[in-house]
């Protein structure tokens, strides 16, 4: 009898001879690009160091696309927004130690955001490994500590021959739902030393789907299909697995109103009856979600932002599909399905009831009313001009990237992202910098679209210096810098709280001037002029700067 499992493809001919005499001259580090080409992945980010360069020296002689940025910490929001765009594992290529270390703010984002990001860094020499004090360079006593608690997943080589399936393991890992993250680290003698394998061929890594208990959607079905006045939360998990239209889809069978996450804004189309859009900071929300009698949550934990700092309280069944075990359950009981958001949704069309209910839209239009008069109660007209300047400048598939600034938190409740996966932020670990090093990442992985940054003054300092790469690699980004003087968010709160604030007024540069001097065209401009310079920016290939000061003032909170 023969097992599928005892069935091996044997090699061809030319096959066989091209193991058996390899090239001359590759080393180690000609197996990691091999490896990466083997597995499909087409472009790397990166910075080179010491350690590193025998990997730098291999992409050379290889067909990867190589996109270097000035800081390694900007490297990774650049690979993390590739990975969000494209749904590929995007390889980050770092050296060890410092250049390592730097790495490990965007590789919390990732983390936070389920972006799929391989990293790659150096090592010292396998001499050196195992925590003693050799004063190798850039030496660490356990450099994967320092990541294993923010990565999916940690592989360390020691040996030429391990690198391949290393590679392969921390790809599947990285593509496995949800994704993430990985780090592989690989000594600096490994990566040098010349090499008699085979060249690498195709590798197969590719990670199984997560699939729902059938039980489990079952019970969700008769729940949703019964249910009085269900609602559901569409998160990240939802933009992540493509499901926007099974999403639609079932909410629409099932009379069902839908609100999105920060993260997963575009999961749900903003102007439809049924939309609650994204207004999870405000009260009106909060109690109309608590009074359903059913809650499906789709690719959320429900974690701070999208629970109103964990003041919403479902007095209803809760259902939370999610693919990361971690998320289910850890904020509120619940029908918990461990799954992809997409193959759950599935699941759900094909066994839930038809429900009619003819008051969902009028319900969801009164809950929206009164969100708007709250708003306009305070004074924020310029807020909502600039929100409403930004939307209109920016073409309806062009995606956008958001720092931490108020404008962006503002975005994340106000702003149409109009179709899936177009607007991202850092609100998964809430770090400064991310906008325009991600926005340059984006541009790399789809040219055919501008791209728009969004930063405050303070964001925009920690990312600077990658107007040189938006200018050596040509990129077509247009970075919106609302320049108020200091880390307004940070203002805001520290006046709210403590009558005064320390540490939040900066003295910054001219904007402008600035860009320039990289070769990168800046202009200034107003509220009023802001969506022609906007547009007029985003219309012109390559990189460009439009600076707005501005004192942008946040809506009042409704959990406190």
């Amino acid at each position: 009898m023969t097992h599928d499992h005892d069935l091996v493809l044997r090699p061809t001919a030319a096959q066989t001879e091209a193991a058996l005499n390899p090239p001359a001259g590759r080393t180690g580090g000609d197996l990691v690009v091999e490896t990466l080409s083997g597995l499909g992945a087409t472009t790397v980010f990166g910075l080179p160091g010491q350690h590193a360069l025998g990997m730098f020296d291999a992409l050379r002689r290889s067909s990867l696309r190589y996109v270097g940025l000035r800081v390694e910490n900007n490297a990774g929001f650049a690979a993390d927004a590739y990975g969000r765009i494209t749904g590929e594992a995007a390889p980050l290529m770092l050296s060890t130690g410092p250049g390592a270390l730097m790495s490990l703010a965007a590789l919390q984002e990732a983390a936070a955001a389920s972006a799929p990001v391989l990293a790659i860094g150096s090592q010292i020499p396998v001499a050196g490994l195992g925590g003693g004090r050799h004063g190798y360079l850039h030496e660490l006593r356990d450099q994967q500590a320092s990541f294993r608690d923010v990565v999916k997943s940690v592989h360390t080589v020691r040996t030429q021959s391990q690198i391949p399936s290393a590679i392969a393991a921390a790809w599947e890992s990285a593509l496995t739902a949800p994704h993430g993250p990985v780090w592989v680290e690989i000594p600096q003698d490994v990566l040098l030393a010349e090499t008699l394998l085979p060249v690498v061929t195709a590798m197969d890594a590719t990670p199984e789907e997560a699939a729902p208990r059938p039980e489990l959607t079952a019970v969700a079905a008769d729940l949703l299909t019964k249910a009085a006045r269900p609602v559901i939360i569409a998160g990240g998990g939802v933009v992540r697995s493509d499901a926007s239209g099974k999403l639609r889809a079932l909410a629409e069978r099932i009379d069902a109103p839908v609100v999105t996450t920060f993260g997963g804004k575009g999961a749900f189309p903003w102007e439809h009856p049924l939309s609650l859009q994204s207004w999870l900071e405000d009260r009106h929300t909060t109690d109309f979600l608590e009074d359903a009698d059913v809650v499906l949550v789709v690719g959320s934990g429900l974690g701070e932002l999208s629970s109103n700092y964990h003041t919403f309280a479902p007095r209803g069944r809760v259902i939370q599909i999610e693919a990361d075990a971690g998320k289910l359950e850890s904020n509120h009981p619940a029908l918990g399905i461990h799954a992809d958001a997409r193959l759950a949704l599935q699941a759900l069309l094909e066994t839930v009831g038809e429900r009619t209910d003819p008051t969902a839209a009028e319900r969801v239009s009164a809950v929206l009313g009164k969100v708007r008069e709250r708003i306009a109660a305070q004074d924020l007209g310029l807020e909502q001009r600039v929100v409403a300047a930004v939307r209109e400048a920016l073409p309806d598939r062009a995606p956008s990237f958001w720092d931490m600034t108020i404008l962006s938190y503002w975005a994340w409740s106000a702003f149409d992202a109009r179709h899936p996966n177009t607007m991202h932020s850092a609100q998964g670990a809430g770090g400064l910098g991310y906008a325009f090093p991600a926005a340059l990442g984006a541009a790399v992985a789809d040219p055919s679209v501008p791209v728009l940054a969004v930063s405050g003054d303070g964001g925009a300092m920690y990312s600077i210096a990658e107007l040189a790469a938006a200018k050596q690699y040509g990129l077509d980004v247009t970075w919106l810098i609302v320049d108020d003087g200091g880390y307004g968010i940070l203002r805001e709160y520290m006046t709210d709280a403590f009558g005064e604030t320390t540490g939040t007024e900066l003295a910054r540069p001219d904007f402008v001037a600035l860009a320039e001097s990289f070769g990168v065209p800046a202009t200034g401009t107003t509220p009023e002029t802001l969506t022609a310079d906007l547009a007029k920016a985003l219309a012109t290939p390559g990189p460009s700067v439009v600076v707005l000061p501005a004192l942008l003032r946040m809506f009042e909170p409704t959990h406190l």
